[in-house]
């Protein structure tokens, strides 16, 4: 009863600003999820609730996720990277560098030729950034070489490592980007 008594006689001794911060404080605790905030127009407090708002926004949309993969990013590489057999290893070398970004850095050669992430699933703007390179890379050039420049460069910057190859085809990686320089 005293420790109580004590604790009243301290509060009224702080002046009437702590009091205000205090009240303030405890308020602000009181609700989890909820900031208080001064409006701009009539600069007094409100309240806003953060975790409504969080939950009201749409992070992701699943149809405009579907359309940059296979509308945007798989069909543009399709249409446009060179077609046929003779073809084919240097398409999956350019795929592979793809896809290591769109899965935040996953390779294949982790874990037995499988990523255990799907490139297809990703956030959007990691899906942007790999739309916004193949349009430009179409609008400019369609080199085959610069698009896997590209996608090396942008693996290299984020930190992500590169997919391992046997000697053969790491040969080719290789020779596609030192070609993808000369020019």
């Amino acid at each position: 009863m005293k420790k109580n008594k004590q604790i009243g006689k301290n509060v009224k001794q702080l002046s009437l600003e702590e009091i205000e911060r205090l009240e303030l404080l405890k308020k602000v605790h009181e609700k989890k999820g909820r900031q208080l905030t001064f409006s701009d127009e009539t600069g007094s407090l409100k309240e806003v609730d953060e975790l409504r708002q969080l939950i009201g926004k749409q992070f992701e949309d699943p149809e405009e996720k579907y359309n940059i993969y296979y509308v945007g990013i798989r069909k543009l590489l399709m249409d446009y990277l060179p077609k046929g057999k003779a073809y084919e290893e240097m398409r999956q070398i350019i795929y592979d560098e793809k896809n290591i970004f769109l899965n935040l850095g996953k390779r294949k050669s982790d874990h037995k030729g499988i990523r255990k992430s799907d490139g297809r699933m990703t956030f959007q703007p990691v899906m942007n950034e790999i739309l916004d390179i193949v349009i430009k890379w179409i609008g400019e050039s369609q080199n085959p070489f610069d698009i896997y420049r590209e996608f090396y460069m942008l693996n290299e910057k984020h930190g992500y490592p590169h997919e391992e190859y046997d000697d053969t085809t790491k040969a080719v990686a290789n020779a596609m980007l030192k070609l993808a320089e000369r020019e």
